[in-house]
């Protein structure tokens, strides 16, 4: 059986300050002065937590990101060095789920600020829709088992990623009081201009020859969801996953019957799958980046230059109008 995801519109995430302040630990209001420079020091799980502090913080903060360039996030591990920053950080912004050694370096640490991306917006279960045709005739997944399949890959959804910077932006001045007045102008321009984003997805996606694109793995969900497209992942929500002979066989058949021009790939994964698809149902080859990190492969110098790139790249396979 194959489970699609098709378009809900956006609901209105309510408080989102109270909701996002609610996951924060207890901190003093000079809790600025208390990590290891002058500054407010933030350790970000990868990178579209750290362009998040950058954007939101700007000359208040240092921010050290855990996950280097080019490396892959999911398989990220926490060194001894790394936990000492988290330990001695002013915040650690992480988003829960994607990276199960953070979230317990982080859970287990003693940062003044935990600031859980995870809970400023709302996650979904994308990954089992995606894969219940590989579970059919399975008992039922446990809760625990549930609760690991919700997508953590919110912040290819730029109205969501929203959500996150408005929490951000809340601990930020909570957590930093004497700069809180920046932290809401900075929060403020980078919203707008994600919502300006968002209005470019609209409009660029309203009117194309097909709304169903192939990818590497299923990081385009909200994505998809959120413009009123349909994304068959050649994998789940493991980007190393590999997928069956029946799942490959589907997806040949569904190219055919929906107009799929092209196989989507990602910059930090091997393309070796989504091109033995493409060269089996005589397809083109692209790159849709998740943004799980920038690269000199990326291409975009930072979020809104690569989500432009994606943009330009949908367009294009989709056949927009």
């Amino acid at each position: 059986m194959n489970v699609r995801r098709h378009h809900i519109s956006g609901v209105a995430i309510a408080a989102v300050t109270a909701l996002g302040l609610g996951t924060l630990s207890a901190c003093s209001s000079d809790s600025a002065a208390a990590g290891n420079t002058e500054k407010f020091d933030v350790v970000a799980s990868f990178y579209p937590m750290a362009f998040l502090a950058e954007r939101i913080g700007g000359d208040h903060v240092k921010v050290t990101s855990l996950t280097e360039p080019g490396q892959e996030p999911h398989d990220l591990e926490v060194s001894a060095q790394q936990r000492a920053q988290i330990e001695e950080s002013d915040a650690a912004l992480y988003l829960k789920g994607l990276q199960p050694a953070v979230d317990e370096a982080v859970t287990q640490s003693g940062a003044k600020t935990k600031i859980d991306a995870a809970t400023l917006t709302k996650l979904e279960d994308h990954g089992s829709l995606e894969d219940s045709h590989e579970h059919e005739g399975e008992e039922a997944h446990s809760e625990e088992e549930e609760e690991h399949a919700l997508d953590p890959h919110v912040w290819l959804d730029p109205v969501k990623y929203a959500e996150i910077a408005k929490g951000v932006g809340a601990a930020f001045e909570k957590a930093d009081p004497d700069h809180a007045a920046d932290y809401k102008k900075n929060t403020a321009a980078l919203v707008e201009k994600l919502d300006g984003l968002g209005t470019r997805f609209e409009d660029g996606l309203k009117n194309t020859r097909t709304k169903v694109f192939f990818t590497n793995h299923a990081a385009f969900g909200y994505l998809a969801e959120r413009y009123g497209l349909t994304m068959e992942a050649i994998s789940g929500l493991d980007p190393e996953s590999e997928p069956s002979p029946a799942r490959i066989k589907e997806l040949q058949q569904e190219a055919k019957a929906d107009g799929v021009t092209t196989v989507f790939y990602e910059t930090l994964v091997s393309d070796k799958t989504a091109k033995t698809l493409a060269d089996d149902a005589g397809l083109k080859t692209d790159v849709l980046d998740p943004l799980e990190g920038i690269t000199d492969k990326s291409e975009g110098d930072d979020y809104f230059g690569v989500m432009e790139a994606n943009l330009a790249a949908l367009k294009t396979a989709l056949g927009a109008k």
